[in-house]
């Protein structure tokens, strides 16, 4: 009930728009396509401003399937989009774009109970594709992502789709509830449900790397980091919890890009470990397996492009 009394405070900046709460600040850059800045629990948590993610870097057996050469696209996909569209409602009713000179109308002491604001985004796909994510801030200090693939015809298939979020120092950490281990959609039948504590972000030491740390089935996943900006401890571990919205979710979280995996042919080519890469799935390819000569995964784990897809998380603040 009190979460219905508390109001957010709201800033109309020219490419910017800013909302705080009892605990967090976030910055919406209209340009950048998504969050800039969000400062919660004595950190600040974003290196890039997530972005639709569709590449997991290759596997064995996607090599041996030659995957690559039916879905490449997707790798340029996952590297560069076309932002094409923004807009902004304010408790529910859409307004202008709050720039200037429509945002001088707006007092230093502005405040809602909830802002939405959603990003269109168009693939380098031929033909492209249409991506939209909404970002609904409200006063209970949560952040409901909604993300949607629009199916398009003629488009190979995908290999996830997701959005990946760069943080800005190496984690501690994380701890999550799900399955247990690495999973996949076909590579479920092992795991088991539970709560499980993760030091570090370990990366399994495959002769080539490739993509790993998989987990199915989320509710919800906490990321743990002691670091500020400059990379230096402070002393104080803060978290940043991702939470299920009406189903589960699949996560990833590790200090490497899939283009940074990619492009190494040994581990000691991957670059130092700084960051935290957290990427949250609402589709993922399986990894088959049956051989590593040239069997596809099985139909029941193939990612359609030219379907829809669309699946929402919380960020608790």
């Amino acid at each position: 009930m009190d979460c219905m009394t508390k109001r957010l405070r709201v800033v109309y900046g020219d490419l910017t728009l800013g909302v705080s709460g009892d605990n967090f600040h976030v910055i919406f850059n209209y340009i950048r396509g998504g969050i800039e800045s969000l400062y919660t629990g004595g950190k600040e948590w974003m290196y890039r401003s997530p972005q639709p993610t569709f590449w997991r870097a290759l596997t064995d057996n996607d090599r041996g399937s030659r995957f690559h050469l039916k879905s490449g696209m997707w790798l340029a996909a996952d590297t560069f989009i076309r932002q094409t569209g923004v807009s902004v409602a304010v408790d529910g009713e859409a307004i202008a774009m709050p720039i200037a000179p429509e945002n001088n109308k707006y007092s230093p002491d502005e405040t809602a109970e909830k802002i939405a604001i959603t990003y269109t985004f168009e693939t380098l796909t031929v033909p492209a594709a249409k991506v939209s994510v909404t970002y609904t801030v409200t006063a209970d200090n949560k952040i409901n992502v909604a993300a949607k693939y629009f199916g398009t015809e003629g488009l190979p298939q995908l290999p996830v789709f997701g959005l990946r979020m760069i943080m800005p120092t190496h984690a501690t950490g994380f701890t999550y509830e799900g399955l247990s281990g690495e999973t996949y959609p076909d590579r479920m039948a092992g795991g088991v449900p539970g709560v499980y504590e993760i030091q570090g972000l370990p990366v399994t030491p495959y002769m080539v790397p490739q993509d790993c740390g998989m987990h199915m089935e989320t509710k919800w996943v906490e990321i743990a980091r002691n670091t500020v900006l400059s990379n230096v401890k402070d002393g104080k571990v803060s978290t940043l919890k991702i939470a299920m919205d009406d189903k589960p979710f699949a996560f990833s979280c590790l200090p490497y890009t899939a283009e940074e995996l990619e492009n190494a042919t040994h581990h000691e080519e991957l670059p130092p470990a700084r960051r935290t890469v957290l990427c949250v799935y609402g589709a993922v390819r399986g990894v088959g397996g049956i051989d590593s000569w040239g069997s596809d995964v099985e139909e029941a784990y193939h990612i359609s492009a030219q379907e829809d897809h669309e699946f929402s998380f919380n960020i608790v603040l």
